[in-house]
């Protein structure tokens, strides 16, 4: 898989954009500035869009070509983020660290997906706010974006149970218009999470 996102960072242009996702960008305009964590970042739209609001930014990648869009555009907009280049598996976070963790159509092997909702929780202080949006499983026949392996695309009771150790969750499935890049365009179907540790 990283072959593939590195490919596909690789072109010059922003593959999905550099505007930050709707729904985070919503959430984030109601809250203080903290230390926030992105997880699967990309090319930055998130990061980037973060520290501008005045939030001490961390976020991860595998690609490194991701990482290296990502510095490009906070250089470009006169702000620094802490990006490594590193999997769920080789990065490290002290618990209780993040006041908000944003997870942006970050879908991962079915495997892997609740050990690394997991980490997400101890990582989050108590009282941090978390915020999700991903595809739901009615995502699997639309063009506009996502894994085509149903076991990686989302359902609310699995998001419910990766989550339970929350002490409050909000959990959202609609359809919207999606219109984020080359590879995130048209009619979709998400889920959206807000949640407090």
């Amino acid at each position: 898989m990283k072959k593939f996102w590195n490919k596909r960072y690789a072109v010059e242009n922003y593959v999905y954009g550099t505007l930050p996702n709707t729904f985070f960008k919503y959430e984030l305009s109601r809250l203080r500035p903290g230390k926030i964590l992105l997880p699967a970042e990309g090319e930055g739209r998130n990061a980037v869009y973060a520290a501008e609001q005045g939030w001490d930014v961390y976020a991860f990648d595998y690609s490194a070509e991701a990482q290296h869009k990502a510095d490009k555009l906070a250089k470009e907009r006169g702000v620094s983020i802490d990006y490594k280049v590193a999997s769920y598996d080789e990065v490290m976070f002290n618990p209780d660290f993040f006041d908000c963790i944003g997870l942006f159509f970050v879908h991962v092997q079915p495997g892997d997906r609740k050990k690394y909702h997991r980490k997400v929780v101890e990582w989050l202080k108590p009282g941090g706010i978390l915020l999700i949006e991903g595809f739901s499983k009615e995502q699997i026949n639309k063009p506009s974006g996502g894994p085509k392996n149903m076991e990686m695309l989302f359902s609310v009771e699995e998001l419910k149970a990766d989550f339970k150790a929350l002490t409050a969750l909000e959990i959202n499935e609609m359809d919207t218009l999606l219109d984020e890049g080359n590879f995130h365009e048209g009619d979709a179907s998400v889920i959206r999470i807000k949640g407090v540790k």
